[in-house]
């Protein structure tokens, strides 16, 4: 009789508990415990999954053992659970020791994040017991006993960003960190600096790390000073000695143009160029749709349907259709078949995993798929047959759905349209424009209608609007910002939005009540003491949130934000507020959607750019033509939890790289105009100054020091900065006039000072 999967962990942790098991590789495993070649990618399944629970780890040279036995960590980069000095592994109880990330700070002491925790574990700069930024590690937890504030300037900044109060009577919890389980950070993106013949140094342009890299004059492949290069780590250092590596890749100069975003790249492990294999699987794939694979398909190539997109889009994985049956909507929402090219277990499949998101920078995208894929096949151009996977929603008046039917067909497009060019003819009503797609107009007419509709049934419901402004960022040839500007939300942007939402819940619910494996988009209800500091801090602003904050509804913030919306304290208040959410993830339990104020919620509308909604498009098909065996249920209930960690930490690596190149060209920019005045708006207000926002959505400090013509104390309670003499205050919200003063293109941050003269009340 065939082993089950529960059988198989059991057998490979038996192997690894017994005491004469040396840690080995994969294969060697496989030898030892036989595993058929067909069961091999089943037996990696399984490893990933039990490193995911923490019950195994896995070294730098690929070798498994249960956590917290392998070796210490070497020279050679390998690693283990490695205790700290005077501490045993088994000497504190399992409850007090947790696994977690460890981000360090250039100052030296850093921070642990455990999942599943809010609050992050501070660790004092004697504690990190040797740990490296992103290194897993395990610590011991104890509570301190001093006041946050006297952690310094860069630990408050830390809290606060995070959403915690900082007073004389808030404590952190710190740790000591006693084991390194997993390196997280094997190379480093920096500025070479050739000290002497026989060394140079790397510095970081992560900002966090607190040493420079040393680097011999053989391992430097013959950099010179102001070179960007990619540094391997040999060693990671201790209290002596810096850490150690090897040159393995020049991105050029400096100041060449385009190093600026590559070295974010190479820093965020961002992978550029597809691998040989991938490449060769997708130059074989059809670039038109084989008549084989229509058949059977639902075709709904008479249908009236047209993409929405911005200008610049090339992979267009999303169309609409509407018309009227009676008094009800009937939308279709289409959505390009990427699995009927990307097979399960292909070259292609597991790149895409790999990469589990396609990559926004303001110069270039970085697919999840090729291009010959994603701006090919798998796009839905108009006038061509393309494969799609369809959710269509008979919608009431009131917009409720009140039947669907989710189907594999195939469509034709009938025109690439744009967010603008909808616009004008849905909300500005432009005869031109509508003379031009005189076929589609009655259509558009119709899905704004029911996109208010829909809008509307959400804000009743309390879904949550954190309407922040985007970037918009003009470069030239070479790269260098010449504008900046808002980038705009639109009636038609705001249509598209309501229409694959509605989709999205559609397929979860359907798929919920199925009972099978899923992946679901899950937001998590915020932590209680988030809310009460937020109720507290709006009750100085004379706003309330009515409720149990034990568990508050969606509504309530809901409303809040209406409150404050056109007011002097909607930015602090609508940032503080998105600060006490929970961050949106992919899971396997369907545990609702706090943020939308829905139950059941994916993603299922951009398999081209998401993995997620590429995986649960095969678990659609595969349950649609009746191929949802047991078999096959028992494979989805053993990779999906992978999938999901893997897609939720993918989805944060990339929107933070997408972060930090827009502060890179918005510091760029700025450069270019030190002394330059601009009239802007105090958007935040802290005990070392105040933040203003200009029109173009850049923003700067104005150091307390620079405040003019008085001493001035922050009221954190009023949320102002007071002048102690003439009672000057500036206060959120407030106009003022500032002067560029400096940038500082290492951290990305902008100084501003104000302009004498102005009288503040």
């Amino acid at each position: 009789m065939k082993k089950s999967r529960e059988d198989r962990k059991k057998v490979i942790l038996s192997l690894m508990q017994d005491k004469h098991y040396v840690p080995m590789k994969e294969k060697e495993m496989a030898v030892i415990l036989q595993v058929a070649p067909e069961d091999r990618d089943e037996l990696k399944s399984i490893l990933e999954e039990l490193m995911l629970k923490g019950r195994i780890e896995i070294n730098k040279r690929g070798r498994y053992s249960l956590t917290g036995i392998s070796a210490s960590q070497g020279k050679n980069g390998e690693t283990g659970v490695k205790a700290a000095p005077g501490t045993s592994k088994d000497g504190e109880s399992d409850e007090n020791i947790l696994t977690g990330t460890y981000i360090s700070n250039q100052k030296g002491f850093g921070f642990v994040e455990v999942e599943g925790r809010d609050e992050d574990i501070f660790i004092p700069e004697k504690y990190t017991g040797g740990a490296f930024h992103l290194d897993t590690v395990k610590v011991v937890l104890e509570r301190d006993t001093r006041p946050l504030a006297s952690y310094g300037k860069k630990a408050r900044e830390k809290a606060v960003s995070k959403g915690t109060e900082v007073s004389g009577k808030s404590h952190r919890v710190v740790g000591h960190i006693i084991g390194i389980v997993e390196r997280g950070t094997t190379q480093i993106v920096g500025t070479y600096d050739k000290s002497n013949k026989s060394f140079g140094f790397v510095v970081p342009d992560n900002t966090k790390l607190s040493s420079d890299i040393y680097v011999r004059s053989e391992d430097s492949m013959g950099a010179v000073d102001g070179h960007k290069v990619v540094v391997e780590l040999i060693s990671y250092g201790d209290d002596r000695h810096s850490p150690e590596g090897r040159v393995t890749e020049i991105l050029g100069h400096v100041n060449d143009p385009g190093v600026d975003i590559i070295s974010i790249v190479k820093g965020y492990g961002l992978p550029m160029e597809f691998p040989e294999d991938v490449m060769s699987q997708t130059m074989k794939v059809a670039v038109s749709v084989d008549p084989s694979d229509i058949e059977g398909r639902l075709d709904l190539r008479d249908e009236l349907m047209v993409t929405i997109d911005g200008e610049d889009a090339k992979d267009l994985d999303d169309a609409v259709s509407l018309h009227m049956e009676g008094k009800n909507y009937v939308l279709g929402v289409h959505i390009a078949d990427v699995t009927n090219y990307v097979r399960e277990g292909s070259p292609l499949d597991k790149e895409a995993l790999k990469r589990g998101t396609s990559v926004y920078l303001v110069d270039r995208v970085i697919p999840m798929l090729p291009h010959r894929l994603s701006n090919g096949i798998c796009s839905l151009n108009a006038g061509e047959d393309r494969l799609a996977l369809s959710c269509i929603m008979t919608i009431t008046p009131e917009g409720k759905v009140e039947d669907y039917k989710i189907a594999e067909s195939v469509i034709n497009v009938n025109h690439r349209l744009n967010y603008t060019s909808v616009n004008k003819m849905i909300y500005l009503k432009d005869e031109e424009e509508r003379a031009k797609y005189e076929d589609t107009v009655a259509m558009l007419d119709l899905m704004y209608e029911l996109s208010k509709i829909i809008r509307e049934q959400r804000r009743k419901r309390g879904s949550i609007d954190f309407d922040f402004e985007e970037s918009k960022i003009i470069l030239d040839k070479d790269g260098r910002p010449t504008d900046i500007r808002p980038y705009e939300r639109n009636a038609a942007t705001k249509l598209i939005e309501d229409f694959m939402l509605m989709a999205n819940e559609t397929v979860a619910s359907h798929y919920f009540f199925l009972e099978i494996p899923f992946v679901y988009r899950t937001h998590d209800n915020p932590d209680p003491e988030k809310i009460e500091k937020l109720a507290a801090f709006i009750n100085n602003h004379g706003y309330h949130l009515k409720g149990d904050h034990e568990k508050i509804h969606p509504k309530e913030i809901q409303k809040l934000l209406a409150e404050v919306e056109d007011t002097p304290a909607e930015a602090l208040i609508s940032r503080m507020a998105l600060r006490s959410m929970k961050q949106a993830k992919y899971t396997i339990d369907c545990t609702g959607h706090f943020g939308l104020a829905c139950k059941y919620y994916c993603h299922f509308t951009s398999p081209i750019r998401r993995y997620p909604d590429l995986q649960i498009h095969r678990i659609i098909k595969e349950q649609l033509a009746g191929r949802m065996n047991e078999k096959r249920i028992e494979h989805y209930g053993g990779i999906l939890t992978l999938v999901s960690d893997k897609s939720s930490k993918l989805e944060r690596r990339a929107e933070e790289a997408e972060r930090e190149t827009v502060k890179l060209k918005k510091a760029q920019y700025m450069s270019e105009r030190i002394g330059e005045e601009y009239t802007g708006v105090i958007s935040g207000i802290t005990e070392w100054g105040i933040y203003v926002e200009l029109s173009n959505t850049v923003e700067g400090l104005v150091h307390i020091t620079k405040l003019p013509g008085d001493t001035y104390v922050y009221d954190e309670a009023a949320y102002e900065m007071r002048g102690t003499a003439h009672g000057r205050r500036f206060m959120l919200g407030q106009d003022v006039k500032i002067r560029v003063d400096s940038v500082d293109m290492s951290l990305r941050t902008i100084d501003f000072s104000l302009v004498e003269g102005d009288e503040y009340v």
